[in-house]
């Protein structure tokens, strides 16, 4: 696996988490499933305002392979969505660790430590691939 910052926390459905000083929590996905995605195409994010629940459906990207369910790692409301993906959905394929999806400020932030570490998501890819 070529690309694993150790500061995140990643979900087995292949997004990672970055707690923020702040308390909030910025998702994107893994480098992982941009690759096997392919080049993104579109991508729907969530409404800013809107309840999450950890585990459940809330964007979408769009690959000239397939479209996937992105899943927010943690319980909370969605404060941002980065709208600049819109015009540049390619943004994740080019660095998926500075193309955030969207922020949540968490209900349980120690929803975070049910989430994978780098090496126990290391493994999750590789069984996978």
């Amino acid at each position: 696996m070529s690309n694993l910052p150790s500061n995140l926390k990643y979900a087995k459905s292949h997004e990672w988490a970055l707690a923020e000083n702040d308390g909030t929590v910025r998702v994107g996905i893994t480098d992982f499933a941009q690759q096997q995605l392919g080049d993104l195409v579109y991508v729907e994010l969530p409404a800013v305002g809107a309840q999450v629940k950890a585990g459940s459906a809330c964007a979408v990207v769009e690959s000239v392979k397939a479209a996937s369910d992105i899943y927010s790692p943690v319980s909370g409301e969605i404060i941002e969505a980065n709208a600049a993906l819109k015009d540049a959905p390619e943004a994740v394929n080019q660095d998926a660790y500075a193309a955030w999806l969207f922020r949540v400020r968490p209900a349980d932030l120690s929803e975070l430590d049910a989430l994978l570490d780098a090496a126990g998501y290391q493994a999750v890819a590789e069984a996978a691939d």
